[in-house]
């Protein structure tokens, strides 16, 4: 499925299989899973897509062949393909461990062509070994919706309460992992939403309610999910001094203007950047510990604009998932 034109339904076409570099793998794409990043840049809210595009970044596959240099990975091992699909290797920030920031970072479905096709190629660098206790589909999610979670979660530090704005595919998968260390969550979720609401009950929160409410009790920490803005000032409200408020989203509107007296008492706004590799590695070490469950909703490929339709219009419980025709 290509994206011509931001604004534009996705179109299928026949297109050459695509011809591993070095460095890369060639995927045989079984299960992609559908991110809210891939709508922002759908919709164009992300401005610098690659046209024409293949979207799709929660990949799931197997290699069907290698470059020359991609000696760690072997034909028919199942792999998975995340955002993060390079980066430089020799700036001050992935010299440090934090290539999630490089300034010549690429990223799957967006720069690179991803995984809303049967073939798609890859670094071999940045694929990841997928734990064997996951059937493609439900472990499509872990490879955006999980990581960034996990790792907006590490960013909230010990917080024990914490508050999750917009409960959708990464907030389900966060919520497993705050409950099975012990923390408490508080979900916020859109006006008279009592489904996702319900949804949030399932995965473990200890109370529900809309994004404007306030929680029973005063959060340590909040992360925010949902690409609303307004979110931010509610997120400040409801946590206590010394809170953390972190934003977990590639995208979000316009933070609407609030008094210092919010953000006074040692509160601090972090926004999450796309995900390292060490990110993913501890991750899906832990996933089948948990052990953690992915709700999904699979469409063929062929219905990626339904998919992404119904993700625009809060329609999916968890996370929606392309499998292959």
């Amino acid at each position: 499925m290509i994206l011509d034109a931001p604004g534009r339904p996705l179109r299928a076409a026949e297109v050459e299989v695509p011809v591993p570099g070095p460095d890369q793998a060639l995927i045989r794409v079984h299960a992609c899973g559908i991110c809210r990043t891939d709508l922002h840049i759908v919709d164009g809210e992300l401005k610098q897509p690659v046209l024409p595009l293949i979207p799709g970044h929660q990949i799931i596959g197997t290699v069907v062949e290698t470059g020359k240099n991609a000696g760690t990975l072997k034909k028919g091992q199942r792999v998975g393909i995340p955002w993060l699909g390079s980066s430089c290797n020799q700036c001050r920030y992935c010299r440090s461990g934090r290539e999630n920031l490089c300034d010549d970072a690429r990223f799957t479905g967006y720069q690179l062509n991803g995984g809303f096709a049967e073939y798609t190629a890859a670094d071999y660098r940045f694929c990841f070994t997928v734990p064997n206790g996951y059937p493609d589909l439900q472990a499509a999610p872990l490879l955006c919706a999980g990581l960034i979670g996990y790792r907006s979660l590490a960013m909230a530090g010990d917080a024990e309460k914490i508050g999750i704005y917009g409960f959708g595919a990464a907030a389900h998968i966060v919520a497993q992992v705050a409950h099975y260390q012990g923390r408490r969550v508080y979900a916020f979720t859109r006006s008279g939403d009592l489904e996702a609401q319900q949804f949030a009950f399932d995965m473990g929160a200890v109370w529900a309610g809309e994004t404007g409410e306030a929680p029973p009790e005063e959060l340590d920490a909040a992360i925010i999910f949902a690409p609303d803005g307004s979110c931010l000032p509610a997120a400040l409200r409801a946590v206590g001094k010394g809170g953390m408020v972190v934003c977990g989203g590639i995208h979000m509107s316009d933070i609407p203007s609030f008094p210092y007296e919010l953000m006074w008492g040692e509160r601090v706004i972090k926004s999450v950047a796309n995900l390292t590799r060490r990110d993913g590695e501890e991750f899906l070490a832990i996933a089948p510990r948990i052990p953690i469950r992915t709700e999904i909703q699979p469409y063929p490929l062929s219905a990626a604009n339904e998919a992404l339709e119904a993700l625009r219009n809060g329609k999916i419980r968890g996370a929606a998932v392309l499998v292959a025709d």
